[in-house]
């Protein structure tokens, strides 16, 4: 691996947001789930869950196109679960707040809402949105205010303003550079599982040198 490669990988690595993450309910079209992981990558989500307890989809993994994801299935570990209250319970396990994304009277504006802390933002299929039984797990019903005449927004378009809104919020706080929300131990494996994902797709035998960071531990915010 040149030294470029292994640069751009350590900086992705210590810019990752471990307490941020998307769980996603009942989304039908893969390019969706595909456009939404895009998107998590590139604010710095490393994970996401999945739930889909429709009957429709048996299986215990997510296909997605290539275009739909361009390459970030790699970057952003996806969590599988046919079972609503298991994929809450997991969620709750690492996450402080849950957030769900819906239409409503008791909703709030998401630029009201704050990102910086520790959160997972719910969104729900094409059709309906969230089920009326995720959104009785969620502390907060968000929405994103609309002046025309659609009444709500592809859940992929949904996905990238509020996760940019976080983005916003938590670069001035500065969760990307001097207060990072990794620790130094956590960015270094996070390091290291990549080189083992380039290893898997490359099937190279040969591991690659991955050097320490050159900065002191820097403790989670």
């Amino acid at each position: 691996m040149n030294e470029r490669r292994l640069k751009k990988l350590e900086d992705v690595a210590k810019k990752s947001q471990l307490s941020l993450t998307v769980v996603l309910e009942n989304i039908h079209d893969p390019l969706n789930i595909g456009a939404i992981m895009r998107t998590c990558d590139a604010v710095g989500i490393r994970k996401i869950f999945v739930v889909n307890d429709t009957g429709t989809k048996n299986h215990n993994t997510l296909t997605l196109g290539k275009r739909s994801s361009m390459g970030t299935r790699k970057w952003v570990d996806v969590v599988y679960f046919h079972d609503l209250e298991l994929c809450i319970r997991e969620v709750r396990k690492e996450f402080k707040h849950l957030y769900g994304a819906a239409l409503g009277g008791d909703s709030l504006n998401y630029l009201e809402v704050d990102f910086t802390e520790s959160v997972a933002i719910m969104l729900g299929n094409e059709k309906s949105g969230l089920s009326t039984e995720a959104l009785n797990y969620c502390d907060k019903i968000i929405n994103i205010p609309m002046v025309g005449m659609a009444e709500s927004l592809n859940v992929s378009t949904a996905a990238a303003i509020i996760l940019y809104e976080a983005f916003r919020q938590r670069s001035i706080t500065g969760k990307y550079d001097k207060r990072p929300d990794i620790s130094h131990d956590e960015a270094h494996s996070l390091l290291e599982k990549f080189q083992e994902k380039i290893m898997d797709r490359t099937r190279n035998a040969v591991k690659f040198n991955i050097k320490p960071f050159n900065n002191n531990p820097t403790e989670v915010h």
